[in-house]
């Protein structure tokens, strides 16, 4: 039986209008709307993409449903560092890009100096389960070429401005995605999911 192929994932919450995050690049839980079905979906169908201490407080234990490896840019990191986190996914093998994080001894995670797509191409060619993709905005478009699939906790809010979900600074570069999946849910979030439509894709740089 031939090895899985790994598959890199870009699992966020996004405004309606596009953002991933306010001006500050602050974490989403500051604005996104927490509501008990939201939870529920979390903890029923991505259990692993919550921090340590919020598994702990709910009783969650074992290996992820969907993934075992996250990886994220410097700033989102440091929102865990502020909360007093040098992992926050202790559960998941942990990779944080940033050509100026030295190592964090007390941790097991992971700093990627350099060549981010390199080190994506590398964990794809291994076995285990899926990449998560937690952001920020600037990583994901660093990573784009190599990103397999969408997954976007659609919110029921406009932010009027801030982090996008491609980062402020993504070329212009039109790719085609084919939709798998949309979920509505009572509190207000929709699912989407999309899948890269193969090399079936357009690119128009100005």
């Amino acid at each position: 039986m031939m090895p899985q192929h790994r598959r890199l994932k870009y699992f966020v919450a996004l405004s309606i209008d596009g953002f991933i995050a306010g001006p500050d690049g602050g974490d989403p839980s500051g604005w996104w709307p927490i509501t008990d079905d939201y939870i529920d979906f979390i903890r029923t169908d991505y259990p692993e993409t919550l921090p340590g201490p919020a598994r702990d407080a709910m009783g969650i234990a074992g290996p992820g449903l969907h993934f075992d490896t996250v990886i994220e840019g410097r700033r989102s990191f440091e929102l865990g560092l502020a909360a007093g986190l040098p992992d926050a996914y202790p559960h998941l093998r942990h990779l944080v890009v940033s050509s100026t994080l030295g190592a964090y001894p007390e941790s097991a995670v992971e700093i990627v100096s350099d060549d981010p797509v390199g080190r994506i191409r590398d964990l794809k060619g291994e076995q285990g389960k899926d990449i998560w993709l937690v952001g920020g905005g600037t990583l994901a478009s660093s990573l784009r070429s190599e990103i397999d699939e969408l997954i976007i906790k659609l919110g029921p809010l406009t932010l009027g401005t801030g982090v996008p979900l491609w980062g402020s600074e993504s070329d212009f570069n039109t790719e085609i995605w084919t939709n798998t999946e949309v979920r509505a849910f009572p509190g207000g979030m929709t699912l989407l999911r999309f899948e890269r439509a193969g090399d079936d894709r357009q690119t128009v740089v100005d």
